[in-house]
């Protein structure tokens, strides 16, 4: 179990926090604004298909809240404020071109967060099994991960088509920490958005908020158990939720 004595000035967690009479805590990862910034090149595939359909592009700043439900849920958004309606085949049409055209740009301009990759070094070292889990198609999230050099630092990387379920439905994060081989009661959720917030609580687990995200309501709003401004205080925020 990691405790908040293990934690060092610089946000390091000692290796020693794992003990042998507890479980390895399992840290499950949102990935779209919380693990790594994807809204540029998001944004870019919404305004392509907008554009294939004679519509203006959506600005970035209201663009961004448009991630974080699937790039269904995104194109209608994006309809939606250009006061558009079209019909369900007509939505599934532009759905898979969006996916296309995002596949072959995923990583164009995508970045991890400033300090996520130390983060995630000081939690390996410290005992913790990583994991994501998404409402991105799983095979569109291992490519993002696999172009950033980051698919090996995760156990599992499970998205909305891997259970047939997505967030904020709590199955999708128990088969993902199942998958991870780890254990519900010794997990802790990081996500930006209302369905990260809301899977921890279905799922019962605590929750680490990002206030760096994509989500439509502020998450300070929606009441994590840890608010973080920096992935440098991600390893504190888990010492501290692992120590209660």
């Amino acid at each position: 179990m990691l405790t908040t004595s293990s934690l060092h000035h610089d946000g390091k967690i000692d290796s020693a926090c794992v003990m042998s009479s507890h479980p390895a805590a399992t840290i499950v990862f949102d990935l779209d604004g919380t693990l790594v910034d994807t809204a540029p090149d998001l944004i870019s595939a919404l305004n392509f298909v907008l554009d294939r359909e004679g519509l203006p592009p959506v600005p970035s700043g209201s663009a961004r809240n448009m991630i974080g439900a699937g790039a269904r849920k995104m194109i209608e958004r994006g309809l939606e404020a250009e006061g558009r309606a079209l019909t369900m085949a007509e939505i599934d049409r532009m759905t898979a071109e969006f996916i296309a055209y995002y596949a072959e740009h995923i990583a164009d301009a995508s970045r991890p967060f400033e300090g996520l990759e130390s983060a995630l070094d000081n939690l390996s070292a410290a005992g913790c099994r990583l994991a994501v889990c998404t409402n991105k198609l799983e095979w569109l999230s291992k490519r993002l991960l696999d172009q950033l050099g980051l698919s090996p630092r995760f156990a599992a990387i499970c998205g909305a088509d891997t259970f047939g379920v997505a967030k904020p439905d709590p199955a999708i994060l128990k088969q993902t920490v199942a998958r991870a081989g780890g254990e519900l009661n010794a997990t802790i959720m990081v996500g930006d958005a209302g369905t990260d917030i809301g899977v921890a609580r279905r799922a019962g687990v605590p929750v680490i908020g990002v206030s760096f995200g994509y989500a439509e309501v502020p998450i300070v709003e929606l009441k994590p158990d840890r608010l973080i401004h920096h992935m440098r205080d991600l390893p504190a925020a888990v010492g501290e939720l692992n120590s209660r």
